[in-house]
């Protein structure tokens, strides 16, 4: 692991679950005295930004480690959460023809992924294979945090 890397904490109330959670991700020091990151990791269940921005951070004595506190810069990615709803879909193929289209994702289980949308990638390419997918009833989605640029897009 880089020494440029550094864990932070995020304490916010997800629609998903609908409750508090607890989530770390990992990030590039920018300036740790100026309690300066950037996100390097997608964001699970939909906090109010995604990979590549830039937030402020710092020690918090309650939570012991270094902890969000707000969006400095966004970077223009969004998040798009998917739930795949069809048992006879390979969640990885999906994967990987999103990731075809220029979309990391990270999952969690057998049936839930979360995927960055990057600020170059048009988002109705994206949109449209989404909708699809939803309309034939195979996945569920959402659009925790949607960029200036892709919501446009729409």
């Amino acid at each position: 692991m880089s020494d440029n890397l550094e864990k932070i904490l995020v304490r916010y109330y997800s629609d998903v679950l609908e409750e508090i959670v607890v989530e770390t991700l990992w990030s590039e020091i920018i300036n740790s005295k100026e309690g300066l990151y950037k996100i390097d990791s997608i964001p699970f269940y939909g906090p109010d930004f995604s990979s590549g921005d830039i937030v402020f951070a710092e020690y918090d004595e309650d939570e012991e480690c270094i902890t969000y506190r707000k969006v400095v810069e966004h970077s223009g990615n969004s998040t798009i959460q998917i739930i795949v709803l069809d048992e006879n879909i390979d969640v990885m193929e999906l994967r990987k023809e999103f990731e075809n289209l220029g979309c990391e994702s990270e999952g969690m289980g057998n049936n839930y992924f979360v995927m960055e949308v990057p600020f170059n990638i048009s988002y109705s390419i994206i949109l449209k294979k989404l909708s699809e997918l939803t309309d034939d009833e195979k996945i569920g989605f959402a659009e925790p945090n949607i960029s200036q640029k892709h919501s446009s897009e729409k």
